[in-house]
């Protein structure tokens, strides 16, 4: 294996424990954690330095993960749901900021919109069928709260730490 994979998958590696451990800066009460989504943040950088790939594989582990060793998210269905959520945060805010030749404030802005709604379709997505498998329901108002609603401030803490985070980095990618 030659040096740049091994120091890619330790950084994947970085981003996988910091998603494991962001969570207990909100005390691991739900409602907090679902108002700041710490998990997101690890993710969505892990997807801009390391490429979509790294980023999709990170996001889909890390609630899983979280769930089994910590017990947060409850495994069904928020883990599950959030797996497919993170997953698609990392792929799309990867491939979306690969796409831009220069790699400035703006690439970074519109590949993490375009993640944000992206990945909370998928959630929606993914919730509606988790919950219909077990036959309850998942309505659109239920989306709006879970999606939106309830992230204000985890959107707005990510808006401004992800694009600040990288404006540190020099926009650099680990790749």
């Amino acid at each position: 294996m030659r040096n740049k994979e091994i120091r890619k998958l330790a950084y994947a590696a970085l981003f996988l424990a910091l998603g494991l451990v962001l969570p207990f800066v909100t005390g691991q009460i739900p409602e907090i954690g679902s108002m700041l989504c710490p998990m997101h943040l690890p993710v969505m950088l892990c997807g801009l330095l390391l490429g979509p790939y790294y980023g999709a594989l990170v996001g889909f582990i890390t609630p899983l993960l979280r769930s089994v060793m910590f017990g947060m998210p409850p495994m069904y269905p928020a883990a599950t749901a959030m797996a497919f959520e993170l997953c698609t945060y990392g792929l799309v805010i990867g491939a979306v900021y690969r796409m831009f030749k220069k790699k400035n404030t703006v690439a970074v802005y519109v590949a993490l919109l375009t993640a944000m709604v992206v990945g909370r379709v998928v959630w929606g997505v993914a919730r509606y069928v988790l919950m219909a498998i077990k036959g309850g329901s998942f309505t659109m108002a239920a989306f709006i709260s879970g999606a939106i609603t309830t992230a204000i401030p985890g959107i707005i803490l990510q808006l401004v730490l992800i694009p600040f985070i990288m404006y540190l980095l020099k926009n650099r990618t680990f790749d």
